[in-house]
């Protein structure tokens, strides 16, 4: 009687993917025929399969799971503030362009008390296929729970606690580092700043730009107050800074929405824009160039940032290798009256 042969294996997803060069969820994608694909991945899948003689079954065909065609962003913001404010419409619009004719619906999330695990258990339920978010306070663990959980993510806006979770931001040091270098350069000596909020990359990655740029000429960077993004917290700290330093005789905000309520209390305060105080914002939104008097403001730009955060999200989707960790917009002065 003869022995009966042990029939060798096929071959397994894992070996297709690493001679296509690509990762095993890239090959359950190209098999289960999703959109999120480069054409280019897509190629090089079918060679490998074709070369390695593999047949596909069930579980590698539903290794990927997800095909909600649809995303998230998440903004961990009340919905009042997110309606208020023009920089999250900005940042939408970008997100919209650049899901334009892609067949991916766009689902809008915001923050409530307590809703976190709720929120964490809809995300990473099947109904998106990545999310974007933006506006994160602390050290939130919601993108590492959701990139934990295998959700493709990307953030609006360095995250405070770092990590290896993809981000978009804007370069807001430099940003206010050549706003307080015109400041200087225009022979203002008591120079203010009203500050983010503490628990924000974005706050404290802009006091740094506003301190190393008076550093530079030796000037005191005694003056700062923290406030929120609102125009009414920003009317609270300049009258806190007046306070403090009456004869004050410039001020960087770190927010054209806090520098509406700046203007304000300088004017109700008879001070003079730009003689007496001048007056930079960061942001160049609606709120600058409709300001009393128009805002000198360091422009980022916020279309751009929703339409690199969503490229970065869709790139991924689609499978694509070597994409940056990080990628940081450049911003720009924009001289108006106030400074």
């Amino acid at each position: 009687m003869t022995e009966g042969r042990t029939r060798r294996p096929g071959p397994r997803i894992e070996e297709v993917a690493r001679v296509a060069g690509v990762s095993k969820s890239t090959v359950s994608r190209v098999i289960n025929g999703e959109k999120y694909v480069s054409e280019r991945s897509r190629q090089s899948v079918h060679r490998a399969i074709a070369l390695l003689g593999y047949s596909p079954n069930h579980a590698a065909r539903t290794l990927a799971g997800s095909k909600a065609n649809a995303i998230a962003l998440v903004i961990s913001e009340q919905g009042s503030r997110v309606l208020a404010d023009p920089f999250f419409a900005g940042v939408l619009r970008g997100v919209h362009a650049e899901l334009a004719g892609r067949h991916v619906q766009l689902l809008l999330m915001m923050n409530q008390p307590l809703d976190g695990q709720d929120q964490v258990a809809y995300l990473t339920g099947g109904h998106v296929d990545g999310a974007l978010v933006v506006s994160l306070h602390g050290e939130d663990p919601l993108p590492r729970t959701l990139h934990e959980a295998g959700l493709p993510i990307v953030v609006g806006g360095r995250p405070l606690a770092g990590g290896t979770v993809p981000f978009v931001d804007s370069d807001n040091f430099n940003g206010s580092l050549e706003a307080v270098r015109l400041l200087v350069s225009l022979g203002r000596e008591k120079v203010a700043t009203i500050a983010g909020p503490r628990d924000m990359a974005v706050g404290m990655d802009r006091l740094s730009g506003w301190r190393c740029g008076l550093a530079e000429h030796g000037l005191s960077v005694s003056l700062v107050v923290h406030s929120d993004f609102t125009p009414e917290a920003g009317a609270l700290a300049m009258e806190e800074l007046l306070r403090r330093a009456p004869d004050l005789d410039a001020v960087f905000v770190a927010a054209d929405i806090m520098a509406l309520g700046a203007l304000r209390v300088l004017q109700a305060r008879g001070y003079r824009i730009p003689d007496d105080v001048a007056v930079v914002g960061f942001d160049d939104s609606v709120l600058a160039s409709t300001a009393v008097p128009p805002l000198t403001t360091v422009r980022q730009d916020l279309e751009q940032f929703g339409r690199t955060m969503t490229w970065r999200l869709l790139a991924e989707l689609a499978g694509e290798e070597k994409l940056p960790l990080s990628m940081l917009l450049p911003t720009s002065l924009v001289r108006r009256a106030s400074a």
